[in-house]
């Protein structure tokens, strides 16, 4: 089955290369051109992949991107952005974009950049059938969701992958590097800032007491590690 791939841009030049593009890669193709639009889209259609603008009309590319996964709208996302505009890539990443280029790009570069994630999702899903357990808590892969005490607990995707991911080391000491690598399977060039949020995400969903984490322990100068506190 071909992926679908919804193309969120207002400068026609753009999307007619990238739908020319990912179409002659087997790709199927959809376009918005606002905010609103691909709102509108992703809220009614199925897509396996989203390819975003930073800077659109109606509703900028964050926001698209923070209405998606408020709704629980899991659909990987490439947030794109001109050379010249402000964009923290550790806040983009945040509020769930997947990865981002810079324009302008490659259409190769695009697609490499879609293949490669599109592999780690469906790896990590096909992954995700057990349930474990960490001291208080269960994970439940296939919900993306944990249990505390009978309280459920709900993440965003990467939240929850760097959970899943720290609770099937666990007892290992994993640096930032090692996270990012295999939670974002991306090249920050040593920005790991967001590894720490994430992992302060996660504390103040599961921890008793963020101050004196039992779950998530900082081994300092290394990375991090999860404990089982029972």
């Amino acid at each position: 089955m071909n992926e679908k791939v919804l193309i969120v841009d207002d400068e026609q030049s753009i999307v007619t290369l990238l739908k020319y593009n990912l179409e002659k890669a087997n790709f199927i193709t959809d376009v918005a051109f606002d905010g609103l639009e691909a709102i509108r889209k992703a809220d009614s259609n199925s897509y396996d992949f989203i390819i975003l603008d930073l800077m659109l009309p109606e509703m900028d590319g964050i926001e698209v991107c923070k209405h998606l996964r408020r709704n629980q709208i899991d659909t990987p996302v490439l947030m794109l952005t001109a050379r010249d505009e402000e964009f923290d890539k550790v806040l983009g990443l945040e509020i769930g974009a997947d990865d981002y280029l810079t324009k302008p790009f490659s259409p190769k570069e695009v697609i490499a950049r879609i293949k490669a994630i599109l592999r780690r999702t469906n790896t990590t899903e096909s992954n995700k059938t057990k349930k474990l357990k960490v001291g208080e808590i269960t994970i439940f892969p296939e919900r993306y969701e944990a249990e505390k005490n009978d309280e459920v607990l709900t993440f965003t995707r990467k939240e929850f992958e760097l959970l899943h991911y720290l609770a099937t080391h666990k007892d290992k000491v994993l640096s930032r590097d090692q996270l990012l690598s295999a939670v974002w399977d991306y090249d920050f060039v040593g920005d790991t800032r967001i590894v720490d949020v994430h992992v302060s995400h996660l504390r103040e969903k599961i921890e008793p007491n963020t101050k004196k984490p039992i779950y998530i322990k900082t081994v300092r100068g290394l990375g991090y590690k999860m404990e089982d506190p029972m």
